[in-house]
């Protein structure tokens, strides 16, 4: 047990010393690294290029992670980011021997007291002019300065909608110096790409690369080249939100508007139904015109939209011609021969269009047709012998009449002679009001045969440019989704 005890206390001790030994090196090196800074900086300018001679040049190493994307705004052709700027460079006049201050190797200061290189972002959409975020820098002790500062930028993008939204964009972020050439300070990619390992996933674009190249430009008002590196960041929509939120609502209201041609001419809702269609997707374009910017280039969702709407138009315009046909009255010209032979003998069987009430499943109606031939058949055979019935009263009166006078002429009663001719001219009177009662019925049923035609004709059209439109609408959904793959 006092051995224990010795133990821990020995170990204690032990610890105490470490403390003590560590706590004593960085009250030491915070020694030095004071004496350092007085001596590096008692005769340092930052206001000159930290080179000895005049006509070296100055290598910037340059490299950029991409943190975040904030925001695109297609309509203003903006992209804004969160990115890390990297910029690395020797300076001649900030080096010391590490082993006359203790191993001290490097040290932290602020960039503002070291000349830094003014590289910007060359198509900035940005109105702030602000300088960059005054964070440290690290310098080794021989000369090399590190400064890794954030920024969140706004740079020019070219924005392509024609297949919104189904579009990938290529933006550029060009850096450059803004007074150096390039025979005073380059600017040297570190890495063949922009460090993507550090991005934060966004909810609308995803991230296929982001390539960078060196470009040397020389600007007519200049012989010197200028160097800038281009990081080109290529970015692929997310069109799941679009596809439920636009896309998708315009395909269901679309196919509303061949079943206009499905409802029934007396309803009084055919119009109806094509226009409220018609407003719905003038909506749903107004949104998507709020979202594109103002350019030539109209976007795929935006096509089908027009000619969506297009259609709407003329299935709307056919519409009311068919309604026309359908209420053509007696007054209307009779169907003519070729459309009684194209509309009512072959496409009304193709389309399955019967006559008004008739049905193809129900042989009851068809039994309830053959009854009512039937019976106006006998209507018209008891007619013809009521006619026949007259007629042979009338030749009787006529005999009756030539007997009367007949009699007359040997002195016959003047009573029977009166009678009959009443009689004969009440018969007269009476085949007349028939045959009148017969032939506005015959003309009635003429006219009202007439009518039925023309509205067998309207539904057969209607049902024709039904199936029309539905074609129509499947095709141009096939069309947009395969050109979105």
């Amino acid at each position: 047990m006092r051995r224990n005890s010795l133990t821990s206390f020995s170990i204690s001790l032990w610890l105490l010393f470490t403390a003590a030994m560590l706590q004593a090196v960085e009250s030491a090196k915070g020694k030095y690294a004071h004496m350092l800074f007085n001596e590096l900086f008692e005769d340092y300018s930052n206001a000159l290029r930290p080179v000895e001679d005049t006509d070296k040049v100055l290598n910037v190493t340059l490299q950029i992670t991409l943190s975040q994307i904030k925001d695109m705004d297609e309509r203003n052709q903006i992209l804004s980011t969160y990115l890390w700027i990297r910029q690395s460079w020797y300076d001649a006049y900030l080096k010391w021997d590490k082993d006359k201050y203790d191993g001290l190797d490097s040290i932290r200061i602020p960039s503002n007291l070291v000349w830094r290189p003014d590289i910007v972002l060359y198509n900035k959409a940005d109105d702030d002019f602000s300088e960059p975020v005054n964070t440290n820098v690290v310098l080794r002790y021989d000369g090399k300065i590190t400064w890794d500062a954030p920024a969140i930028t706004k740079s020019s993008c070219v924005v392509d909608v024609s297949y919104f939204p189904f579009d990938s964009q290529q933006c550029n972020l060009t850096f450059g110096s803004w007074t150096y050439n390039g025979n005073q300070v380059d600017i040297i990619n570190s890495l063949d790409s922009g460090d993507l390992s550090d991005f934060i996933e966004d909810v609308e674009w995803e991230i296929h690369g982001m390539p960078a190249v060196k470009n040397v430009i020389t600007y007519g008002c200049c012989s010197e080249p200028y160097p800038d590196v281009t990081f080109t960041l290529i970015l692929k929509r997310k069109s799941s939100f679009y596809i439920f939120n636009l896309l998708l609502p315009c395909i269901l209201i679309s196919f509303l508007a061949p079943l206009g041609f499905y409802l029934p001419a007396d309803s009084g809702e055919k119009v109806s139904l094509g226009v409220t269609v018609l407003l719905a997707l003038t909506v749903f374009q107004l949104m998507v015109a709020e979202i594109m910017p103002p350019s030539e280039n109209v976007p795929l969702i935006g096509k089908y939209y027009i000619a969506t709407m297009t259609m709407i138009t003329a299935s709307t315009a056919l519409t009311i011609i068919i309604m026309n046909l359908h209420h053509c009255g007696s007054e209307a010209k009779p169907v003519p021969q070729w459309a009684r032979v194209v509309i009512l003998g072959y496409m009304s069987k193709i389309f399955f269009v019967y006559d008004v009430g008739e049905n193809c499943t129900s042989p009851k109606r068809e039994k309830e047709e053959d009854h009512k031939l039937e019976g106006d058949d006998g209507c018209q055979r008891r007619h013809k012998e009521v006619r026949s019935h007259l007629s042979n009263r009338n030749d009787d009166c006529d005999l009756k009449k030539l007997n009367g006078n007949l009699n007359k002429s040997y002195g016959v009663h003047g009573e029977n002679v009166r009678e009959t001719v009443n009689c004969c001219s009440c018969y007269k009177m009476l085949i007349k009001n028939i045959e009148y009662i017969a032939n506005c019925v015959r003309d009635q049923k003429a006219n009202r045969a007439k009518g039925i035609e023309w509205k067998k004709v309207a539904k057969v059209m209607d049902r024709f440019f039904m199936w029309v439109f539905f074609i129509m609408v499947f095709f141009m959904s096939v069309l947009i989704i395969g050109k979105a793959a």
